[in-house]
C-alpha cells in the first residue's frame, strides 16, 4: 500500500531550514493563509507576500511541484477534502459557520500535534523535570502565559519551579547557575523576543537539559533535547493554541504522577497550609 503524499503544509514545514530569508517570508505567509495560493495567480500571490514572482516559482519547485499551476491543484483538492486548515474565517462567518469551524481547527491542532508525540518521549521529559535541581521555564509575549501556566501546575509537587525573568531581573540572573542536570523548558510560539535565544545559547553552553515548544510555523531547535512543535493555525487573524495548553496539561499530570511520595508529601502540606489560614 503506497503512502499518502505529504500535505502541502507538510511540505512547506519540512524545508523550513533550508530556506533563505525571502522563501521563508514566503513560507511563513503561506503557513499563515494556506488556501490563498488556490486563490490567486503566482503574481498575485508574490504581491501579497511582498516577494518576487521568481521567489514564487522557485519555492513551489523546492516543495516537489512541476510548476505553480501543480501546487495550485493540490491545495484546491485539500480545499475540497473540507480541511480546515484550508477554510477561510471570514468566510465561515459570512456562512453562520464560526463556532464550528474553530472547533474543528481546534481539533485538527490537537491531533496533528498529539500524534507527534510519543509515551518513551513524554517520560523522558517528565524524569528530566523532576529529577532536575531546578527547572526554569522561559516564554515572553504571549508565551508567557503558557510558562507562568505550567509553573503553576507543576509547583505543587516540584519545590524549584522558576518563571524567568521576574520583574526587574534579567535572564542571566538564572541561567549562570545552571548545570548538566538542570531542566530548562523554553515556549517559543511566534513572536519571541532576543531573550529566547539568550536563554537557549546559556542552556546549550551549560549542557542543561532543554525542552522547547514552539509552533508549526517554526523549525525546531536542533540543539534541544527534546523538541515539540504545535500546530497553532487559527481560522482567523489569531493563532489557535488549544494544542499548547493541552500539552502543559499533559506535562503537568505527568509530573504529578511522577513526583511520587515527595510529590504526595509536599502537596499535602500545601493544602494543610491552605486550611490553616484560610487562603482559599
Amino acid at each position: 500500500m503506497r503512502n499518502a503524499p505529504d500535505s502541502f503544509v507538510r511540505r512547506v514545514r519540512k524545508i523550513l531550514d533550508e530556506l533563505s530569508s525571502t522563501e521563508r517570508q514566503l513560507a511563513d505567509f503561506l503557513l499563515e493563509f494556506p488556501g490563498e495560493l488556490a486563490g490567486y495567480a503566482g503574481n498575485e500571490l508574490a504581491n501579497l507576500a511582498q516577494v518576487s514572482p521568481s521567489t514564487v516559482s522557485r519555492f513551489v519547485r523546492r516543495l516537489g511541484y512541476e510548476n505553480y499551476e501543480d501546487a495550485r491543484r493540490h491545495v484546491r483538492r485539500e480545499q475540497e477534502s473540507g480541511s480546515p486548515l484550508f477554510q477561510s474565517g471570514v468566510a465561515a462567518a459570512k456562512r453562520g459557520a464560526l463556532v464550528a469551524t474553530h472547533f474543528q481547527q481546534s481539533q485538527a491542532n490537537l491531533a496533528s500535534t498529539f500524534d507527534r508525540l510519543s509515551d518513551a518521549m513524554m517520560l523522558d521529559i517528565v524524569k528530566a523535570m523532576t529529577d532536575a535541581p531546578q527547572v526554569l521555564i522561559f516564554g515572553s509575549r504571549s508565551s508567557q502565559a503558557f510558562a507562568v501556566y505550567l509553573r503553576w501546575q507543576i509547583i505543587q509537587v516540584l519545590p524549584r519551579v522558576t518563571v524567568i525573568p521576574g520583574p526587574g531581573e534579567t535572564t542571566a540572573e538564572h541561567v549562570a547557575g545552571l548545570t548538566e542536570r538542570d531542566c530548562v523548558i523554553v515556549f517559543g510560539t511566534r513572536r519571541q523576543t532576543r531573550q529566547m535565544d539568550a536563554v537557549l545559547a546559556a542552556a546549550v553552553k551549560l549542557r542543561a537539559r532543554i525542552v522547547y515548544i514552539s509552533d508549526q510555523t517554526s523549525p525546531d531547535y536542533k540543539a534541544a533535547t527534546w523538541s515539540i512543535q504545535c500546530d497553532c493555525r487559527g481560522p482567523g487573524s489569531l493563532d489557535n493554541h488549544v494544542a499548547v495548553m493541552a500539552l502543559c496539561d499533559l506535562l503537568s499530570t505527568m509530573v504529578i504522577e511522577a513526583s511520587g511520595s515527595a510529590g504526595r508529601k509536599r502537596l499535602t502540606m500545601i493544602e494543610a497550609i491552605h486550611e490553616d489560614t484560610e487562603e482559599l
